[in-house]
């Protein structure tokens, strides 16, 4: 493990109504990847704001590269890439105007220094062909990776990313993990998301928070190895399909003849006849199997959209 960039410790939020969407959270990451997983209403859009100094803790400590966000705030944003669930921007601005002011705003004020940042980060994110294209014309993954090129314009040493692939096509998915992959190799990048697939391969450590806490945090290969013997395959008959989809969260199911393949995760430890547990389970099963031995089964997590929308938690 490399040494601690973000280090958050015994942090505690609770709203003016009384809401506590964080509880006690501790959480340690160095240069690469990191990824936050947790369902609607865990508490990750809390954290990040805190991250991102957007809103003060009621407790605890939270330093960024040694910069404590409650006392330094400034200094904190220096170092700090954001890019939050919505980015929005000036629509009928040109994409090389729009980035051009932001980072004029992040301190970049000589002119020819700012413009030849400005093109390296829109060849980056694969922009270069599109800078006077305005806003309003661009498509959602274009925007999105104008808001990755806002974020590190300033080249930060940190950047934070929330539910960054909502509205994305599968291509554009794709091609938004390569970018983040290819930050990741000398940044750190805190990637807030419920797709699991969002994390991609490059995912250093996995953090799951759940009703304000920090559950798990370790690497993805040791999410896999919690998960042996609790994911599984299994053949069945149009009538006895219901049953296993009733008792077991099923991740996907394909048809074969007249049977059907199920693939599921057992909310315990009893597998139903005929199973075959799954030796290498995907990290998306692996995670579903995590917060089904919890008692938080996928069905759970999908409804769990209940969120502080008064108090600005979003999840």
């Amino acid at each position: 493990m490399s040494e601690s960039v973000i280090d958050v410790n015994h942090l505690t939020h609770t709203y003016t109504d009384g809401f506590q969407a964080l509880d006690d959270v501790n959480l340690h990451c160095g240069v690469g990847v990191f990824g936050l997983l947790g369902p609607n209403g865990a508490g990750k859009s809390t954290l990040m704001r805190i991250l991102c100094t957007l809103i003060r803790p009621t407790g605890g400590e939270v330093r960024m590269a040694g910069h404590d966000v409650t006392r330094d705030p400034m200094a904190v944003r220096a170092i700090l890439g954001y890019l939050p669930q919505e980015f929005g921007a000036w629509r009928n601005h040109r994409v090389q105007e729009v980035l051009d002011t932001l980072a004029q705003l992040s301190g970049m004020l000589d002119r020819r220094d700012r413009r030849e940042r400005v093109a390296e980060v829109l060849d980056q994110v694969g922009l270069s062909e599109v800078v006077n294209r305005k806003i309003k014309k661009l498509s959602g993954g274009m925007l999105r990776r104008l808001g990755v090129a806002q974020a590190l314009v300033h080249e930060p040493r940190i950047i934070i990313v929330d539910e960054p692939t909502v509205g994305l096509d599968p291509e554009e998915r794709i091609r938004f993990r390569n970018v983040i992959s290819d930050l990741g190799r000398d940044r750190t990048i805190l990637l807030s998301t419920h797709i699991v697939a969002d994390l991609g391969g490059a995912c250093r450590e996995v953090a799951l928070l759940d009703q304000g806490h920090i559950i798990f945090q370790s690497s993805p290969a040791d999410l896999i190895r919690e998960a042996a013997g609790h994911v599984f395959e299994i053949s069945v008959d149009e009538q006895t399909m219901d049953s296993v989809e009733n008792e077991y969260d099923v991740v996907s199911s394909t048809v074969d003849g007249g049977r059907v393949k199920l693939r599921c995760v057992a909310t315990s430890g009893h597998l139903p006849d005929g199973a075959s547990p799954i030796a290498e389970p995907t990290l998306e099963e692996s995670y579903m199997a995590y917060m089904a031995a919890r008692g938080r089964s996928a069905a759970a997590l999908e409804d769990n959209t209940v969120d502080k929308v008064s108090a600005g938690e979003v999840a």
